[in-house]
């Protein structure tokens, strides 16, 4: 059985961002339409447009769990409430694997904002060493959280 880690790499691979690689895997799961979630995703990849800020791949499973869990017009303060909680849980876990949920921290003197960092990023196959496993494992630890 495929992991939702190993289906969000392997998306990732396939040249789309880390956020839209996470909330890719649990589209069918949720009943997400997979090229909208594509769509409303991309903004978020390198840490939000390059800003190196959220890690996308951490903003991905974030998605996932609003998707399951989150707060509609019909819905109350306290599912707001346990949403905040799994978004909590979600950070606390993949900072407990990286150290840090923050992009820029993730990719330390390599500045997405820039062609030249963007190029080195490219250049030090970072995408593959470093981002490819936060993928991976914020996809998997999200999937945990949707249990």
């Amino acid at each position: 059985m495929t992991t939702k880690g190993e289906l969000a790499a392997e998306k990732f691979a396939a040249g789309f961002n880390c956020a839209q690689s996470v909330i890719w895997a649990f589209a069918d799961e949720l009943g997400l339409d997979q090229n909208q979630i594509l769509k409303l995703s991309t903004g978020f990849g390198g840490g939000m447009g390059h800003e190196q800020e959220v890690c996308g791949a951490v903003s991905g499973g974030v998605l996932a769990l609003g998707a399951k869990f989150g707060r509609d017009e019909s819905g109350t303060r306290d599912q707001t409430n346990a949403t905040y909680q799994k978004v909590q849980e979600l950070f606390a876990r993949f900072r407990e694997r990286h150290g840090t949920c923050l992009c820029g921290e993730l990719l330390p003197d390599c500045d997405l904002g820039t062609p030249a960092g963007q190029q080195q990023f490219k250049d030090s196959g970072l995408r593959d060493k470093v981002c490819k496993a936060c993928v991976r494992d914020a996809a998997n630890l999200t999937a945990e959280l949707l249990r």
